[in-house]
């Protein structure tokens, strides 16, 4: 097994892990937490993030970020932070490529539909949907659904944006789960699971603002106003004059991405000097995150979300995509609902005799499944109506 010598005193330590839900013999070559990301990457749900929508759906272009693409983005980031904090960066790896695989179809549109149509069964959450994959819905293994993933994984999915309030705001799901495996989720995760939620905000946000400005959605110069964006695009226009658009979109946006990571670091770092940890679960009890942005980033980014909330998300062509993706969710909903025979038979044999509130809760995880493609391909064969995202 590799060693771990190199890790910070208050790191999750895999040889001191919780265990699984399900105990299992221990691998003689790799940590549980790398076993975990490997069961990450062999799974269907992972695959299928390949033509999951990020922002554009899948015929819009092949440069544009899918799922799977940032996915793994956030990987790389969550790992460069953990490297240098002297964190598990297997355990921040698995968290960080596991935490969209329970994203609808269509993005965020597809998951305001489900959340939508599930209203009156208690709603939809891709956080719990992606819990539910992890421990239910992934069926490969002999001995168990799920992945088993250890209780360090499983933490930091459940956790990853912090506690999860008092009991009765737990998804069901969780709360059911926690009966026999208690994830402990009044308390913050771990150091390795607030990596890669920031690495995830990092990701993201830098990556949108790329894939907007090869979209034509917005221009350069429609970021001079933005804090930390505009300046970074004019220092290297400066340095490198004449530069055509593409390579100075790449260099501002990963020299964005670099800054974003260098303060994160910094204010973690006078963080954990203040608190002192010992251990990990000192980063648990600490009463707040450790692993944060300065005041003045969170400044900065808060205004970033703000310009590609008004100028990306809400932009007609997005806005036509959402509408049309809202609505193929919906009627593959009702009419999966008004008649489970339309799904494959495994999926039939699992609504079989349930109440309403359970037999909704099946529909909403086999369409929660399906990739842009699917869906439309599915929603084509029920209806005979073809679909233009």
């Amino acid at each position: 097994m590799t060693g771990q010598s190199h890790l910070a005193a208050y790191a999750c330590q895999a040889r001191n892990s919780r265990g699984r839900a399900r105990p299992e013999p221990e691998s003689p070559t790799r940590s549980s937490f790398q076993r975990d990301r490997d069961r990450v990457i062999h799974s269907v749900a992972f695959r299928r993030l390949k033509h999951k929508t990020q922002v554009f759906v899948y015929h819009e272009g092949d440069h544009y970020r899918t799922r799977l693409t940032h996915s793994i983005e956030v990987a790389q980031i969550a790992r460069s932070i953990s490297r240098a904090l002297g964190l598990d960066e297997d355990l921040a790896e698995a968290l960080a490529l596991a935490h969209d695989l329970g994203h609808t179809p269509f993005g965020h549109a597809g998951e305001e539909a489900l959340d939508e149509a599930m209203a009156p069964y208690g709603g939809f959450d891709h956080n719990e949907q992606t819990f539910r994959v992890l421990t239910t819905l992934e069926r490969r293994y002999a001995e168990f659904d799920g992945l088993n993933l250890t209780w360090e994984t499983l933490e930091g999915v459940v956790k990853h944006n912090g506690p999860l309030g008092p009991a009765a705001d737990v998804p069901r799901s969780i709360a059911d789960f926690c009966r026999t495996f208690d994830l402990e989720v009044d308390t913050h995760a771990g150091a390795e699971a607030q990596v890669a939620a920031l690495a995830d905000d990092i990701a993201y946000n830098n990556h949108d603002i790329d894939d907007g400005l090869r979209a034509g959605l917005f221009t350069v110069h429609d970021l001079d106003d933005v804090p930390l964006v505009g300046s970074m695009f004019d220092q290297v226009a400066v340095r490198y004059p004449g530069l055509e658009e593409p390579r100075l979109i790449h260099e501002s946006v990963r020299r964005l991405m670099d800054h974003m990571v260098n303060d994160l670091l910094t204010e973690t770092r006078q963080r954990l000097a203040t608190l002192d940890p010992k251990n990990a679960q000192d980063i648990r009890d600490a009463g707040g995150p450790m692993v944060a942005f300065s005041e003045r980033m969170r400044d900065n980014d808060r205004a970033l979300k703000a310009f590609l909330f008004a100028r990306m998300y809400r932009h007609d062509r997005v806005v036509h995509m959402i509408t049309a993706a809202r609505g193929v969710v919906q009627e593959l909903f009702d009419l999966y609902m008004t008649d489970a025979n339309r799904m494959p038979a495994e999926w039939q044999a699992d609504v079989a005799n349930r109440d309403d509130v359970s037999r909704a809760r099946v529909v909403a995880d086999y369409i929660a499944g399906m990739t842009d493609r699917f869906a439309l391909v599915e929603h084509h064969r029920l209806t005979g109506n073809e679909t233009k995202l």
